[in-house]
């Protein structure tokens, strides 16, 4: 009987405990959920700002207090920013430029780190780490060099300064993300293709590369959004107006006589939606690709 009833109460305080650390369990999940919806909010207002300005006339925009949503809504304000501008032409060239330097990105950065993940040649963590000391100089110190280089060779006012530099090395880092997910794949898979007479390259482009789409999908966005956004090296190498990017050309909507703020949105939401799609289309193998490459530090 006194069996029983220890029984009896020993299950109950584990039910209780169990029911305790469930309630403290969900408790701590609703603060998180909590605090990542403020942030979200909090970050999404800039966002949320630039298409609402988009929508309205050009008393509205400073407005006081803010005005969040147009009234009325002027989508005729994305028509007048195309009669100002050549948006369409800028478009296409920013997409060009960017889907040739990203596509040089990946190719040469995921072959110069299947180099040094993968084959064994004397100094070759000199070199790893020489590539690594790179991104310690800021961009601004190579402008000059590679101006007068590219001058020489006749390239100012063309797409190659931003193009052909994707194809020759792919940028430290991105070299750095690729080799550390190389890292992570068994060399049973080398090894097997060896014995059928693979060579390095058909390694690489049959095995390594299928395999690593994860982090091929980061270096991806990543070189994505830096092309797409760059505002520097075409300013510096494109002159004349058929050959902007949009980032360059959206200077044309702000000048010290006319500032049409609304215009201006309008016009500045050909550069942020493409960016936005890309990245929700992606954001799983984005974040994957991401947390794969820390697994391992060999």
């Amino acid at each position: 009987m006194s069996g029983s009833v220890t029984s009896g109460s020993t299950t109950r305080s584990r039910s209780t405990r169990s029911s305790a650390t469930s309630g403290t369990a969900i408790a701590r999940k609703a603060v998180l959920y909590a605090v990542l919806a403020a942030l979200a909010a909090v970050f999404s207002i800039p966002m949320l700002w630039l298409v609402s300005t988009s929508l309205k006339a050009q008393g509205q925009v400073f407005a006081y207090p803010p005005v969040w949503i147009p009234n009325p809504v002027r989508w005729a304000n994305y028509l007048e920013a195309m009669d100002r501008a050549p948006l369409l032409v800028w478009l296409a060239n920013t997409a060009m430029i960017t889907i040739l330097a990203m596509t040089g990105t990946l190719l040469s950065s995921s072959l110069v780190a299947f180099g040094f993940a993968r084959l064994r040649f004397p100094g070759r963590r000199l070199l790893f780490y020489l590539l690594l000391s790179t991104m310690m100089l800021p961009d601004v110190v190579t402008l000059v060099p590679q101006f007068v280089l590219f001058r020489s060779l006749g390239w100012v006012d063309t797409f190659a300064p931003l193009v052909v530099p994707a194809f020759l090395g792919g940028g430290a880092f991105n070299v750095f993300l690729v080799r550390q997910f190389y890292l992570t794949i068994p060399r049973d898979f080398d090894e097997a293709a060896r014995l059928d007479g693979a060579s390095n390259l058909r390694i690489w482009w049959h095995i390594m590369l299928p395999l690593s789409r994860p982090v091929l999908v980061a270096v991806g966005i990543f070189s994505f959004v830096y092309h797409w956004n760059d505002f520097l090296l075409p300013l510096i190498y494109l002159q004349s107006e058929g050959n902007k990017t949009l980032a360059l050309g959206l200077r044309a909507f702000i000048s010290p006589t006319d500032a049409s703020w609304n215009i201006s949105m309008a016009a500045s939401m050909f550069l942020v939606v493409p960016v936005l799609i890309v990245f929700f289309v992606a954001q799983r193998q984005f974040i994957r690709g991401v947390v794969m490459t820390g697994i391992s530090g060999r």
